[in-house]
């Protein structure tokens, strides 16, 4: 989008469109490895899914609602407008790229083949397959006996199904098939031909195996044309009934199959006639809701395209490195004592904070394990060693957040586990969601506490980029402890020292932290602000940061998602300047530093600058006192800002330039100089 006229807030989901379109153009670079290229279409892909079913719908609920007022209600529509419109300039981007990719694909003679480009090897090879293993999973609903489309699961491929029979009366019945992808993967290797790698979508399978489908029906020819639905996922969870937290939630997720359809996307070669029947059953009025693209849909399926043992497409493979004192045959527990210690996801091994547990779970001077779990693995290692401690008789409690978005059935699995086998599971508190990442463990030897800015999740770990800080500082520890006693006591009049804690005082201590800046800026002293973060849309804290910027703060930022904030305009915001890094790691940690007259505050932990993580959810902030710490998180900011490879200009206007190298300057790219400096230890 072109600037048209100066605008000081850039409104959440339009910068979260802008945010999203930075991967977009991740895959469309040539430097980037092709199925690097393809992973990020499947994950753009996937992040509008989710999107449109969360935010787009609360948009359309807003609108709907007579209740709200029509101001609100005409600034939701300007925002709806906005995000279709970038959607479809965004989508025509999006199909050129993935066409783009796959001609590239076959020049490395990885190529994709439909059901009319089989050889007799491939077809034999396809009827096995359907009499092996796809016989069975492929349920055909005659149309004509569904009345509603939307109990059927959404996200999901369907193939609506044109069958005329052959000769005679010429009869056209139509049926719905859902593609098995789930249980097959989306994508068929099929064998070889004329030196090229044959890639199958399953959606060409099943068409290809339509007259064994239908084996017993009259013969006849068969079209076959995609599409998905997405639903509000809005969970509709009655409160007012006498559930428990967990049967609550447990009902919203089932609820989430009788949500409405907020997008519907279709193959534009549907027949009119097919498209009416279609959207007649998902109840679809809108024309905005619905989009005409290509043969395929959920490209999320491309974060798992097969590589066909092409590794030089793929990044090369970094792996994690273990930091010394975690490989030491010594107690980590004792090591914590001694010093702070830290870990750096991916860079460093995950398995360091396992290893704390496990020592946790068996010492017997540790007497009591607290821990905040927002999301976990479906083979959570974490659990496991809590379940261990448990056993070993432990007092262990668990806070676990049940509204985490789409992991609320693997919170439910391991929080009834963990049940059974002893430990204290709390569902949270009612109307505050528990974001927070701590850890606090109660020894006769001296307590310890991590705070961190990730889930404690095994997956996570891998992918995204996190800090966690293992202490065993008084001032910090006995604020951890605390602040699972806030959660036992919620919005009591808890006072807080060392930890920034939300809903409590964390967003007041933020601004008098630029209120320091902005006294020290005007008094000739030393004035700086440096964070790193994924969201900021707090109308405060942006008005707060114009503010500092216009008594000469300078501000660096590097955010990752949302950012409601215009840099670099002259008289409002010209000192502030904001970098979006996308890159093979999900960029996640939260970093704040503020230069306090050139004595340097550090903050690590779980918040991001939006309304509901400063007041609508318990959220924690801990200052960093070791200086190797301190060190090793400017470094990150820096490296961060320095960027000129996947570093992107964040301007409110979406244009996500590259920032420039500077002459006489090699390019810089920061996860593989962190990568580089974390393999020297």
């Amino acid at each position: 989008m072109g600037k048209s006229k100066q605008i000081t807030y850039v409104e959440r989901d339009v910068s979260w469109m802008y945010f999203n379109h930075r991967i977009l153009q991740e895959a469309e670079k040539p430097t980037v490895p092709l199925l690097e290229r393809l992973s990020f279409l499947g994950i753009y892909s996937n992040n509008l899914d989710e999107f449109f079913r969360v935010r787009v719908a609360s948009l359309n609920r807003i609108v709907d609602n007579e209740n709200v007022p029509e101001k609100n209600r005409k600034q939701m529509k300007r925002t709806l407008k906005t995000i279709n419109h970038l959607n479809e300039e965004y989508s025509a981007e999006y199909s050129k790229a993935i066409d783009k990719v796959f001609e590239e694909l076959e020049q490395h003679h990885i190529r994709l083949i439909n059901e009319t480009q089989l050889g007799e090897e491939q077809r034999d090879f396809l009827k096995r397959f359907y009499y092996d293993k796809l016989n069975g999973s492929t349920n055909p609903i005659w149309l004509s006996a569904i009345d509603d489309l939307n109990t059927l699961e959404d996200n999901r491929i369907y193939l609506v199904v044109k069958k005329r029979h052959i000769g005679g009366d010429g009869k056209v019945k139509y049926a719905v098939i859902k593609v098995p992808d789930r249980v097959f993967g989306r994508f068929i290797k099929v064998p070889s031909s004329d030196g090229f790698d044959n890639i199958m979508y399953l959606d060409n399978v099943v068409r290809f195996c339509l007259p064994l489908i239908f084996i017993g029906t009259k013969p006849s020819t068969y079209e076959a044309y995609s599409f998905k639905f997405t639903k509000d996922a809005e969970m509709e969870v009655d409160n007012d009934a006498d559930y428990g937290a967990m049967e609550k939630i447990a009902m919203g997720v089932s609820s989430r199959k009788r949500g409405e359809p907020i997008r519907v996307i279709y193959d534009k070669d549907m027949p009119r006639e097919m498209q009416k029947r279609v959207f007649e059953r998902l109840n679809v009025q809108e024309l905005d809701t619905s989009l005409a693209g290509g043969r395929y849909q959920n490209h999320r399926d491309l974060m798992s395209f097969p590589d066909c043992g092409h590794s030089e497409l793929k990044f090369e493979k970094w792996q994690p490195v273990m930091k010394p004192e975690f490989l030491s045959e010594t107690s980590v527990l004792d090591s914590i004592r001694h010093q702070d210690r830290f870990i750096h996801v991916p860079y460093h091994s995950f398995d360091a904070y396992i290893r704390l547990l496990r020592e946790a779970a068996l010492r017997p001077s540790v007497k009591e394990i607290k821990t905040t779990l927002y999301r976990l693995a479906k083979d959570s290692k974490v659990v496991k060693a809590l379940i261990c401690a448990a056993r070993n008789g432990k007092k262990v409690t668990a806070v676990v957040e049940l509204l985490a978005r789409f992991d609320e059935e693997s919170n439910i699995k391991w929080s009834k586990r963990m049940q059974e086998e002893g430990v204290n599971v709390i569902f949270g508190v009612e109307g505050l969601k528990i974001h927070s990442k701590l850890l606090y463990i109660k020894s006769t030897k001296g307590d310890i506490a991590c705070v961190g800015t990730g889930n404690f999740h095994e997956g996570n770990a891998r992918v995204y980029t996190d800090y966690l800080m293992m202490t065993a500082r008084q001032g910090i520890v006995s604020e951890v402890a605390k602040v699972f006693d806030f959660i036992d006591r919620p919005f009591s009049p808890m006072r807080f020292k060392e930890l920034l804690v939300s809903p409590n005082s964390m967003k007041t201590r933020i601004i008098r932290l630029f209120d320091n800046e902005i006294k020290n800026a005007r008094e000739g002293k030393p004035a700086w602000v440096k964070i790193k973060i994924n969201h900021i849309t707090d109308p405060d804290i942006v008005n707060k940061m114009y503010a500092a910027s216009k008594a000469g703060v300078r501000i660096d930022a590097l955010v990752r998602g949302n950012c409601s904030l215009v840099p670099g305009v002259k008289d409002m915001s010209e000192n502030i300047r904001v970098v979006g890094i996308i890159d093979r790691y999900l960029e996640h940690s939260r970093i704040l530093i503020f230069c306090n007259n050139d004595r340097p505050r550090y903050f690590i932990g779980s918040a991001d600058w939006m309304p509901r993580n400063l007041t609508g959810r318990i959220e924690v902030l801990t200052p960093v006192y070791d200086e190797d710490m301190k060190r090793d998180l400017l470094r990150t900011v820096d490296f961060g800002l320095r960027d000129t490879t996947n570093g992107r200009i964040v301007d409110g206007y979406g244009t996500n330039r590259i920032q420039p190298v500077e002459e006489g300057e090699e390019p810089f790219r920061s996860q593989e100089q962190l990568h580089i400096e974390y393999n020297k230890i």
